[in-house]
C-alpha cells in the first residue's frame, strides 16, 4: 500500500503571465529530493512545463498532482534570492517566473565545480574598513569611489581581502568588452581566481561558469550586466562600474536597472556593495551612498571652445580645433573625436546672432520642425534677434570624417578600430579608444539641450568619458565646442570635479519634482490602446499624475509619476495582462531615461 506524500511544494510554472506569480500546490514523492529554488517538471493541464519551486510545506498532499521530476543538480535560488525576484517582479511590473528566469544558466546546472586554489594578492585597499566589512560578511552603507580609470587596480585592492577569507566578489561592467578586459586585468593579481562570465559565451561554456562562480568560494567573478541575479556563490562584496550607463539597464521589459537591482540584493542579503566611475547617477547621491571622491582632477584638463566665435558656415569641426589635431599629429600623436549622431539630434543656432536655439518653455534643444520636440510648445523666430534662419551645429560620423580627411588627409583619419592616427567615433566607440594625446567632443549642445530631464547629467557623464581616453601628462588634453562655454555642466569638466554641480542639480530636480525626489514609470502599448486608456485613468488621484497619452507611430504611451508608485506597480499588474491578452504589446519602463 502506498504512502501518502506529506510534503507540498509551491511551483511557479515557467510561464511569461501574472497569472501564475502565486504558484500551484504540486505533491512531492516520497525520495524525491527539492527545495526551494529546484527546477522541477510538473504537470499543467495536459502537459509538463518547467517550474521553480519558491516553498515547501508539510501537509496532506491526497488529490494533489506530483512533482514529475528535479531538473539539473543544483538550486537556482535561495529564500534571500527569492525575496529579491520577488522586489524585482513588483518594482519592474513583471510576471514573477520571468524574473526567476534570469537566475538560471542557459542549459540546466549539472555536475560538481571543482575548487579553485592557488595564493591570493596582497593589494591595499582603497576603503580598508569596507574590505574588512565585506571579508567578514557584513552589510554596510552602499559606497561611491569617484575615479577616473584605473578600475582594475581599484577593484584588486578592493576585493583582495575578502577573496582571501574565502569569500566570493562579483563586479559588474557595462559591455563584454570591458569585462573581458578587467577579467583578464584582475588575472593578473588573481590568476584562476578570476572568472569572466558574460552574455557572449556560448551556452554550454555560460552554464560551466555558473556552475563554477556557484560552487566555488574565494572567486572573483566579472561579467555584465544579466548576472547582478545570478546567485554565484552569495557574493559578500558587489562592486559595479560606471552605474550611470545606458548599458547597465535593460532596454525590454523588464527593464531591470543595475544599480538598483545591487541596491536591494545588498539589503536582502546583507552583503556590500561598492560602485565606481567618474560620475554618480544623483539618484545615487540622494539615496545616501558614502562618497569618496580624490582630492585632485577626476580627469585630464578640459578646453571650451566657443562656437560663437565661429564664422557662419564653419561646419561641424571648428577652425581652432582643426589647428590643435594638425599639431598633435605632426607630433606623432594619438587623436579621437567624438560625434554625437545616435540617437541625439544636431544644435541649431541663429545665423545672424549665432545663439543657440532653444524652446521657449522647457529649454530643450529643438530640431528642424516648428514645434519642441520635447514638451510639443510652438516655436518662433530666434528670441534674441528674431531672426528666422538657423544652421546646425552638430554632425554625423560620415560628414565628420569627410570633413577632417579634407583637412588633414585621408590617410590619416578613421573610424574607432581602424588603427589611424586620427579616430573618429560615438559613445559605443568609446570602450574600444586607445589613449589618446587630444580628444575633442564636436557638439557638447547636443548633448546638453537633449529633450529629456536628464540631458545635463547624461551630457557630463559622457563628455567626462570622452576626457578620460586621454592620458595624463604634459601637453595632453580634451576640447569640448560648445556655444555656450558658461554652461553649468560645463563648467563642472573643466574643473575635474562633478560633486558640487551633481548636488545642486539634484537640489533643482527635488523643487521641479523630478526624478529622484519623484518615482517615473514608462507604459507603452502597441495596438489597441482604448483598454490601456480605461484603466490607466483608474489610477489618477492626487498622489499619482498621468502624462498623457502621447501618440508615436503604433505605439501610445503614458507617463505615471509620484512620490511612490508601489501601489500603481501593483494594481498595473492585472492590467497589464489584459492588455496583453487582449493582442496588445505592452512595454513597461521603470525609471525611463528618454521621455
Amino acid at each position: 500500500m502506498n504512502s501518502t506524500p506529506t510534503r507540498i511544494a509551491q511551483v511557479v510554472p515557467d510561464l511569461p503571465t501574472f497569472s501564475v506569480d502565486d504558484g500551484f500546490s504540486y505533491a512531492v514523492p516520497d525520495g524525491l529530493v527539492l527545495g526551494v529554488g529546484s527546477m522541477v517538471r510538473v504537470p499543467l493541464g495536459s502537459r509538463r512545463v518547467r517550474g521553480y519551486v519558491v516553498s515547501v510545506r508539510a501537509g496532506e498532499a491526497a488529490g494533489l498532482k506530483p512533482v514529475v521530476a528535479v531538473s539539473g543538480d543544483y538550486p537556482v535560488f535561495d529564500e534571500a534570492l527569492l525575496q529579491l525576484l520577488r522586489w524585482a517582479a513588483l518594482h519592474y511590473v513583471a510576471p514573477l517566473s520571468v524574473l526567476l528566469g534570469r537566475a538560471i544558466p542557459p542549459n540546466l546546472p549539472r555536475g560538481v565545480a571543482a575548487p579553485v586554489t592557488g595564493p591570493t594578492p596582497q593589494v591595499a585597499s582603497p576603503l580598508p574598513e569596507l574590505s574588512r566589512e565585506a571579508a567578514a560578511g557584513r552589510h554596510v552603507r552602499p559606497t561611491y569611489l569617484v575615479r577616473g580609470g584605473g578600475y582594475g587596480d581599484l577593484i584588486a585592492g578592493l576585493a583582495a581581502e575578502v577573496v582571501a577569507a574565502g569569500r566570493n566578489v562579483a563586479v559588474i561592467a557595462p559591455t563584454v568588452h570591458e569585462a573581458t578586459r578587467l577579467k583578464d586585468e584582475l588575472g593578473r593579481n588573481f590568476g584562476e581566481r578570476s572568472v569572466g562570465v558574460s552574455s557572449a559565451l556560448p551556452a554550454k561554456e555560460a552554464t560551466a561558469r555558473w556552475v563554477q562562480a556557484n560552487g566555488s568560494r574565494g572567486l572573483i567573478i566579472v561579467g555584465t550586466p544579466e548576472i547582478a541575479l545570478w546567485p554565484l556563490g552569495e557574493p559578500s562584496l558587489w562592486v559595479a562600474v560606471e552605474e550611470g550607463r545606458r548599458a547597465m539597464k535593460s532596454k525590454q521589459t523588464p527593464t531591470l536597472q543595475v544599480k538598483d537591482v545591487l541596491r536591494r540584493r545588498a539589503l536582502v542579503q546583507r552583503t556590500t556593495l561598492a560602485l565606481l566611475g567618474p560620475v554618480p547617477t544623483l539618484d545615487t547621491l540622494v539615496r545616501g551612498a558614502e562618497v569618496d571622491e580624490p582630492a585632485g582632477r577626476v580627469w585630464p584638463l578640459v578646453e571650451l571652445v566657443d562656437r560663437r566665435d565661429d564664422r557662419v558656415g564653419a561646419g561641424g569641426v571648428g577652425e581652432q580645433v582643426v589647428r590643435a589635431v594638425r599639431g598633435v599629429v605632426q607630433r606623432d600623436g594619438q587623436v579621437f573625436v567624438f560625434v554625437t549622431r545616435r540617437g541625439y539630434a544636431p544644435a541649431f543656432r541663429c545665423v545672424r546672432c549665432r545663439e543657440l536655439r532653444r524652446c521657449p518653455e522647457c529649454g530643450a534643444g529643438p530640431d528642424r520642425r516648428d514645434v519642441c520636440r520635447r514638451c510639443g510648445a510652438a516655436l518662433g523666430p530666434c528670441e534674441q534677434c528674431e531672426g528666422r534662419r538657423f544652421e546646425p551645429l552638430g554632425i554625423g560620423l560620415g560628414r565628420a570624417l569627410e570633413d577632417l580627411k579634407r583637412y588633414l588627409g585621408g590617410d590619416r583619419v578613421g573610424e574607432v578600430g581602424s588603427n589611424r592616427q586620427i579616430l573618429v567615433g560615438t559613445e559605443r566607440d568609446l570602450p574600444y579608444v586607445p589613449e589618446t594625446a587630444l580628444s575633442v567632443a564636436v557638439d557638447a549642445d547636443s548633448l546638453l539641450l537633449a529633450p529629456h530631464y536628464r540631458a545635463e547629467e547624461d551630457a557630463v557623464r559622457t563628455l567626462a568619458r570622452v576626457v578620460l581616453t586621454v592620458a595624463r601628462g604634459r601637453g595632453r588634453r580634451a576640447m569640448i565646442q560648445t556655444s555656450q562655454p558658461s554652461h553649468r555642466a560645463l563648467a563642472a569638466l573643466r574643473g575635474g570635479h562633478p560633486l558640487g554641480y551633481l548636488r545642486d542639480l539634484a537640489t533643482e530636480r527635488e523643487r521641479d519634482g523630478l526624478p529622484p525626489a519623484t518615482e517615473l514609470l514608462a507604459i507603452e502599448v502597441r495596438g489597441d490602446a482604448g483598454a490601456a486608456a480605461a484603466d490607466i485613468a483608474k489610477l489618477a488621484g492626487t498622489r499619482v499624475r498621468i502624462h498623457g497619452p502621447e501618440e508615436g507611430g503604433a505605439r501610445t504611451r503614458w507617463f505615471l509619476q509620484a512620490e511612490s508608485l508601489q501601489q500603481s506597480r501593483v494594481l498595473l499588474r492585472p492590467m497589464v495582462q489584459s492588455w496583453r491578452d487582449g493582442g496588445s504589446t505592452v512595454r513597461i519602463d521603470a525609471d525611463p531615461i528618454d521621455l
